[in-house]
């Protein structure tokens, strides 16, 4: 290296170190570790693909049959469902011929209906996922799993042809006790909702109110959010500062919750929703809902989809068992009743008139998980014989802790007692117990299923035209919930905890 260009080298590096000076510290001191994922020179360390963590839980979708080959308007079937129904003696005398005797026939139909979900993913939306993960793949997948959701709670409490009409008008009760109410005239008003306004209520959101809604295609329609048309307004006296009150109401058939508002008349607000026909009322309301949101006209069912199970057994028509718990303490209700030999009275009563009037079984228990847990104590606790037996062997290093009842043993079928499987399921609302039966016990009855989903067409997707600079997916089907003998199933409602 010439003299030259190591005098030039000098001063490159004299002027380098004299700019350096003029540098704020934090850009010219050394690197650090960046004290988040997203600053510095950080690598982002980002696992592909997205995860997908929530449930899908779709117990009686999975369970009934889908049979194709549906056509015209509605699935339509007869059914003999008793002969010699006026008892005709056998007896006869001779060289005459023996009474005639009368057969019932039952007409059944059940109207198709379609059902589907829309989603889109945007041009962007598209490109900045490249490379990550597929996210109109996703869309689809999570359009398919939300259609499956969605049909299970139809096909639990679909309300297509069962009107609630005005809920009962409260009847209330007033203490100087028991709360933080304040001395006024208090106002009450119930709304009784149908199972699919009960799953999207609460205090915080408000109840679901039938309105016009927006289709993906841009397609306004209205549709019913499932309430029955609010009450009268009850009042009372109430004497504070420490005043509560008491509310009851008639209850409904085919309403599995009730909201209640309250407050200075004009002014109810929402303040509890519950799944017993009453509600103890102890404080001030923290909804913001008031009451004149709620529609004063029946608006439970809707065209749009089919009678579910529990609609049906709600239906008196349809000839399933149908108990009522009755009303009992305001906000406690009535729990159910052990008998004391490791057994539960309402199920037992339930189990006997399937028995009594059609000769079945029910195949299947489905329950909440507030249920689950009052079935096992009542089975476990509430015995005055009990007879558990507890088996330990060497290897166990300890006691496990709880007690499961997965099934219930019906001492009423001819082939001696029959285990019954008692399932929860994530749609059944607090207070509510399902029989369903599977399997009917005729000969040649020709149902090989007694409860299916008849369909016009399974699910299909569509990917719609583009129209704007977006992807747009739909996913249907057109079906309905076929059950060929509705008796053979039941509910018992209004079932206190505890």
């Amino acid at each position: 290296m010439g003299a030259n260009n190591i005098h030039e080298t000098l001063e490159l590096l004299k002027a380098s170190l004299q700019a350096s000076k003029a540098v704020p510290d934090e850009i010219a001191k050394a690197f650090t570790q960046s004290g988040s994922a997203t600053t510095g020179l950080t690598f982002y360390d980002l696992e592909a693909p997205a995860k997908t963590i929530y449930p899908v839980i779709t117990p009686l979708r999975n369970r009934f049959p889908r049979v194709g080959g549906g056509s015209g308007i509605q699935a339509n079937w007869k059914a003999i469902t008793a002969i010699n129904t006026t008892r005709v003696r056998a007896g006869i005398s001779e060289g005459n011929r023996g009474g005639v005797i009368a057969t019932q026939v039952v007409d059944y139909q059940a109207s198709y209906k379609g059902i589907g979900l829309d989603d889109f993913v945007t041009f962007e939306a598209d490109l900045a996922a490249a490379g990550y993960d597929d996210v109109r793949a996703r869309a689809t997948q999570g359009l398919l799993r939300s259609l499956m959701i969605a049909e299970e709670a139809l096909i639990l409490g679909g309300n297509n042809s069962l009107n609630l009409g005005t809920t009962p008008t409260p009847t209330l009760a007033g203490s100087s006790s028991g709360g933080s109410l304040a001395t006024q005239t208090l106002s009450v008003i119930c709304v009784a909702l149908t199972l699919e306004a009960l799953l999207d209520s609460a205090v915080p959101a408000g109840v679901p109110i039938s309105a016009n809604r927006t289709l993906a295609d841009g397609t306004v329609e209205s549709y019913n959010s499932g309430t029955a048309a609010r009450s009268a307004a009850a009042s009372t006296s109430i004497t504070g500062p420490n005043g509560s009150c008491g509310a009851t109401v008639a209850a409904v058939a085919g309403a599995f919750g009730y909201a209640w508002y309250w407050g200075t008349a004009g002014n109810e607000l929402l303040g509890a929703v519950t799944t017993i026909n009453s509600v103890r009322i102890t404080a001030a309301a923290t909804g913001t809902q008031n009451a004149s949101a709620i529609p004063n006209t029946d608006k439970s069912s809707e065209s749009k989809v089919f009678d579910g199970l529990l609609t049906m057994c709600s239906k008196s028509a349809l000839g399933a068992y149908r108990a009522v718990m009755p009303t009992g303490t305001a906000g406690t209700g009535t729990p159910l009743t052990a008998d004391g030999v490791g057994g539960v009275v309402e199920i037992d009563n339930a189990l006997r008139w399937f028995w009594d009037n059609y000769r079945l079984s029910p195949t299947r228990i489905y329950v909440n998980a507030q249920e689950l847990d009052n079935i096992t104590k009542k089975v476990l606790v509430g015995n005055s014989m009990p007879a558990h037996r507890f088996t330990f062997n060497a290897n166990q290093e300890g006691i496990r802790g709880g007690m499961l009842i997965a099934g219930y043993l019906n001492k009423f079928t001819m082939a001696g007692a029959q285990n019954i499987p008692i399932e929860l399921h994530p749609n059944l609302p607090a207070g509510t117990i399902l029989f369903i039966c599977e399997e009917l016990p005729y000969p040649l009855s020709g149902v090989s299923d007694v409860i299916r989903i008849r369909t016009r067409r399974d699910y299909y997707q569509i990917e719609w035209p583009l129209r704007t600079r977006r992807y747009e997916y739909g996913i249907y089907a057109d079906e309905v919930l076929q059950h060929y003998f509705p008796p053979s199933m039941g509910i018992i409602t209004n079932i206190g905890a505890g």
